[in-house]
């Protein structure tokens, strides 16, 4: 029997290598794109076969594509929080969908998994979000949510008008080995006794390694016209940056900002960015997300793909295990 070929945009991101992993490890071929020279040696330590591409270069997609593939992973996207980097976050995710999508339509590509966001069914949605929630965020201002609804919508369109057989998933606040821009970031800062405050907010954290399981298992069991919400165990933000500060032997602030504070400090800091041409720590966008508390039902993903829900607590030792392993963070007691 064949091997099956997996195309994976996104594949040097931190969803991405560990849903490289997991399909090299069921023996999957996997072709995954790079941009940068020194990320092929990256995916190649990883088993794939790195190809350059750029999912806003239709050549290099094309090219990508007709190699073959009996599905495409798309998880490439851009998340800055920053308006003035919205056009290109807009060119990445919507025109870069649209042009994934008239590729695996034009090679006939069997399947389709596309990583959505949570985000695209609203920012300061606190309603619990099931699987059929609205994409509300399609009229967001804030130009992350709305760009990720709209590309989801394609991505339901090109299923409805050419019969692309498609699997949406909504992965929520991630954490895990691998994390150098996330949460890992805020780590860092506790670690440097440098955390300016904790954010107001609260959401379901869920551990990357069973995220990536659970994109190449919707694939593996055919869950087409099928959407997934990715959770985990529900916390604040007070309370995970308290569990990290623990662990580290530092501390942080004992309550958390209120939303108006941060909000003002966020408007602040945009308005002298205007000054500076230089992005700010926080944006009234960042701001947004985590001034609201974020629930998510992930019981079908549960009962459908065995998604597993890690303990908090775990993935913080999991994550700050790998921080110090990889000199992301020097080991409690080290110079700074």
């Amino acid at each position: 029997m064949s091997k099956s070929t997996a195309l994976v945009t996104g594949a040097t991101g931190f969803l991405g290598r560990h849903v490289v992993r997991e399909l090299v490890a069921r023996d999957v071929i996997v072709h995954a794109l790079f941009r940068r020279p020194a990320q092929a040696q990256v995916l190649r330590a990883l088993g794939a076969v790195p190809l350059p591409g750029d999912v806003t270069d239709a050549a290099s997609i094309d090219l990508a594509v007709a190699r073959g593939a009996d599905v495409i992973f798309h998880i490439a996207a851009d998340t800055n929080v920053w308006r003035q980097r919205n056009a290109q976050q807009t060119l990445v995710n919507v025109e870069g969908t649209r042009i994934v999508l008239d590729a695996a339509r034009r090679y006939q590509v069997p399947g389709f998994v596309h990583t959505s966001s949570v985000s695209a069914m609203g920012v300061g949605n606190d309603q619990m979000l099931r699987d059929d929630a609205p994409l509300i965020a399609k009229d967001s201002r804030h130009n992350y949510a709305r760009t990720k609804a709209m590309a989801e919508q394609m991505v339901w369109d090109a299923a409805d008008e050419h019969g692309l057989k498609v699997i949406v998933t909504y992965p929520s606040h991630l954490l895990g080995p691998g994390d150098t821009q996330n949460w890992s970031r805020m780590f860092r800062l506790i670690e440097q006794e440098s955390l300016p405050g904790v954010p107001p907010g609260s959401g379901p954290f869920a551990d990357v390694r069973e995220v990536a399981l659970a994109h190449v298992r919707a694939w593996e069991r055919q869950r087409y016209g099928e959407c997934y919400l990715l959770g985990g165990e529900h916390a604040s933000f007070l309370h995970l940056l308290t569990l990290a500060a623990r662990r580290l032997g530092r501390r942080v602030p004992a309550k958390a900002m209120s939303p108006n504070l941060l909000h003002a400090v966020a408007r602040a800091q945009d308005l002298w960015s205007l000054v500076t041409r230089r992005e700010p720590q926080l944006t009234p966008e960042g701001a947004a997300l985590v001034c609201h508390d974020l629930r998510v039902d992930s019981s079908k993903a549960i009962g459908e793909l065995d998604f597993r829900i890690v303990p908090l607590t775990k993935l913080v030792d999991d994550t700050l295990g790998w921080m110090r392993a990889t000199g992301y963070l020097q080991p409690v007691g080290a110079a700074a």
